[in-house]
């Protein structure tokens, strides 16, 4: 397949609101494609290349000038050898190497299959074709049902493989795919609720459970072999060399067991989300311990639980994992619910969250069996821009410019950010340092006050909730907004939308 047929389908993807003409252009394309192209080519539209990490960034890429091809010869296969090379590269001389790959590759491609690419690579294609709109093209375009499309993708973890064995496989290849120890799947998701007891409005019978302000973790175990891997299916395993040893101590031959992991303080409390997740991206340091607490497991020796109920799931849990569970009831009484929700913030915690008693482990899925209760409401914001500071902060990049997730459009570009607000409060001199340092690195211009970022940075946010304001395009402004920490382990599409903030002014 010919690089510039996807160009021309991203820019007709991105042209459009309709998820519906967004789903028939990406299920043409995919129809098209050979086999061994269909994983490259899903990389590409998620921007989220198959390679992984490339080692390139954005200075790097944007240094990059040389005069582009006429006309379009490059081919998605092109493309795939050229990012297999830059994610080989290594070692001394790597950086040249790197330079030289994407020189050639810059000089084969035409300006708008450059511009592509560099979006892709960087994460920045901005269509409003997310992984939701591309299941549906992949069903469609293999003319296979959506909800086994989408099972397969859940359990695989992998929307490129799901769509090559969809398209490439018989039906039968689609089905099969399931749990495999070893290999992480995404993780179920919480819906929010004001109070305990309106989450158990919600889900009935549940069991309540402590909500940390930790990493959530994913640990498989397989005879002696163990791996741990974050929200985002990322293998942290040899940073994390106790978490190993703990569950390679479990009664158990093969699991698979979804938790949380932070450190604790001298005192037995909580330390901040940023110290647990600075494990996770330095070399590991046995100075700062970290302990898991599981709250579900999906396979046991040679049997899948995820579609099992709750109930079952917890049995089987507490006979596992025992002493490392995460503390909780199960209840239907609003008031027990209550009572541990105020004891999980007496410890220092986040609040609880309410999972339906009968309810099936859904993979990748945000549904209402599932719903965390915090007393302050915080929320996934990505942050736009930074004003430079004044006074004691002169020279540190300090107001933040927050923006919420737009994926339908409704105030602007579909898959953009609207923004709905500026904080500097809760910023330590720690932050304020970071900030000024890290922001550079993903700066897309800049004013006297000012330096705007590209949309790739999460931050959370404790907000008192939200007023109408026509000073920002969403009609909103946040109210008492103040920074949590930022979020490294969450994408900009994970980040809240516009539309659940506007939802508050209804709450």
């Amino acid at each position: 397949m010919m690089l510039s047929e996807v160009v021309t389908t991203t820019e007709e993807v991105s042209a459009t609101a309709s998820r519906l003409t967004k789903v028939d252009a990406l299920a043409r394309l995919l129809a098209r494609s050979a086999p061994d192209e269909i994983a490259t080519l899903v990389g590409l539209l998620l921007a989220s290349p198959r390679q992984g990490r490339l080692g390139v960034g954005w200075r790097g890429l944007t240094a990059i000038e040389v005069a582009h091809a006429d006309v379009p010869a490059l081919t998605v296969g092109d493309v795939d050898a050229s990012l297999d090379a830059l994610a080989a590269a290594s070692g001394s001389g790597s950086t040249a190497t790197r330079t030289g790959i994407l020189v050639e590759l810059a000089s084969r491609a035409t300006e708008a299959e450059w511009d592509f690419l560099l979006r892709a690579m960087l994460g920045e294609l901005r269509t409003g074709a997310l992984s939701g709109v591309l299941l549906d093209s992949i069903a469609r375009a293999a003319d296979r049902p959506l909800a086994l499309v989408r099972r397969a993708a859940m359990l695989s973890g992998d929307l490129g493989e799901t769509a090559r064995v969809a398209l490439a496989d018989d039906a039968d290849a689609l089905e099969a795919i399931g749990l495999q120890v070893g290999r992480p799947v995404l993780p179920m998701l919480a819906a929010t609720a004001p109070t305990p007891s309106a989450a158990l409005e919600i889900t009935g019978e549940a069991s309540v459970e402590y909500k940390l302000d930790g990493a959530r973790i994913q640990v498989h175990r397989h005879g002696d072999e163990v791996g741990v891997y974050t929200r985002s299916l990322a293998d942290v395993t040899h940073r994390v060399p106790e978490l190993v040893e703990i569950v390679r101590a479990l009664a158990v031959t093969d699991v698979i067991l979804d938790g949380e992991t932070l450190s604790l303080d001298e005192d037995g409390g909580p330390r901040p989300f940023q110290e647990t997740m600075s494990r996770f991206g330095a070399d590991v340091s046995r100075e700062l311990v970290l302990r898991p607490w599981f709250f579900d497991v999906l396979h046991v020796d040679g049997r899948d639980l995820i579609d099992e109920p709750l109930s079952v799931r917890l049995a089987e849990l507490e006979r596992v994992a025992g002493d490392w569970r995460m503390p909780g009831i199960v209840t239907d009484d609003a008031e027990a619910a209550e009572r541990l929700s105020r004891e999980a913030l007496a410890a220092g915690h986040e609040g609880v969250v309410v999972k339906a008693i009968d309810a099936p482990y859904a993979a990748g899925r945000r549904g209402k069996s599932w719903v965390k209760v915090k007393p302050v409401l915080t929320f996934d914001l990505v942050v736009l821009g930074a004003e430079w500071g004044s006074g004691r902060r002169r020279g540190w990049l300090s107001n933040l410019h927050l923006g919420a997730r737009d994926p339908k459009g409704e105030f602007g570009e579909p898959g953009g950010f609207v923004m709905v607000g500026k904080t500097f409060k809760g910023l330590t001199d720690e932050l304020l340092r970071w900030q000024t340092v890290e922001f550079p690195e993903h700066e897309s211009h800049r004013t006297a006050s000012t330096v705007f970022l590209r949309p790739e940075l999460v931050v959370e946010i404790a907000i008192d909730g939200v007023q109408r304001s026509p000073r920002y395009p969403g009609g909103i402004a946040l109210r008492f907004a103040r920074v949590k920490g930022y979020r490294t382990d969450k994408t900009v599409v994970e980040a809240d939308t516009i539309q659940t903030l506007r939802s508050l002014l209804h709450a």
